[in-house]
């Protein structure tokens, strides 16, 4: 289904969290980062397709998901979206009439390990 496409009522039923990241010093040099829920968002989830990433030494696949919300300010690539146990990395954001109704995240899910 296209991003452009109008979303009929009752389509964005799936509860997220939006997950916001907090870095703090490590006290070696670096920082950590970890995430604390936010706002409770509603959308719609929708499996785009797999990448092949190299992790560990080992080819892995990732699922690759498109997720449709309402329309925000302050949405950015370093947070992440939760739904249930399921995390999902934000890699791109785009508003795809350019009228701020609705924004698409192209996101990937990360697994059980990842922090």
């Amino acid at each position: 289904m296209p991003d452009t496409v109008p979303r009929a009522i009752g389509t964005r039923r799936r509860r997220l969290v939006l997950e916001l990241p907090v870095d703090e010093p490590d006290g070696f040099g670096g920082i950590l980062r970890r995430y604390v829920a936010g706002p409770v968002l509603w959308g719609a989830i929708e499996l785009v397709g797999a990448v092949e990433r190299l992790r560990g030494g080992r080819d892995d696949s990732v699922a690759t998901h498109r997720i449709t919300l309402r329309g925000r300010t302050g949405l950015t690539p370093a947070m992440r979206l939760a739904a249930g146990p399921r995390r999902f990395a934000i890699r791109t954001i785009v508003d795809p009439d350019e009228r701020g109704r609705d924004l698409v995240c192209h996101v990937e899910a990360l697994s059980e390990a990842s922090p």
